[in-house]
């Protein structure tokens, strides 16, 4: 593994990211993904919407050489808040299904739109490789 999880002393453990990570190695990075599928369809639903992201993440991530252990750091751009809180059990289950047990920095923003009228979200990635 190429990063160190940062948890300071006496701070409550995050749950589902990571405060800081201390990373060497080759760098990936994805641009924002939205939840398409390759003719740039998306399905209906956030959850469905969320799970498509991630595996579109993994499948830009494999083409430089990462996996899903390898994230260290990811921005979350979502048009509801309340919507992704209220999904939060299926989205953990997306999470797990499609990355594993894998808990980078993270960012969870609320934007009033994304570029694509039908995404409900848009994640970024960063990746460190092990060299």
């Amino acid at each position: 593994m190429s990063h160190q999880i940062l948890q300071p002393e006496g701070w409550p453990r995050p749950k589902g990211y990571a405060n800081g990570i201390a990373a060497q190695g080759r760098q990936v990075f994805t641009a924002g993904v939205v939840g398409w599928n390759e003719q740039e369809e998306f399905p209906d639903g956030f959850v469905a919407q969320f799970r498509q992201t991630l595996e579109n993440i993994v499948a830009i991530l494999n083409e430089g050489g990462a996996a899903p252990t390898d994230i260290v750091r990811m921005t979350c751009y979502v048009t509801d808040k309340r919507e992704y809180l209220d999904n939060a059990a299926a989205v953990g289950a997306a999470w797990r299904e499609t990355l594993g047990k894998v808990f980078p920095c993270m960012a969870v923003v609320q934007v009033t739109a994304l570029m694509e009228d039908a995404a409900k979200v848009e994640i970024e990635a960063t990746a460190v490789v092990a060299e």
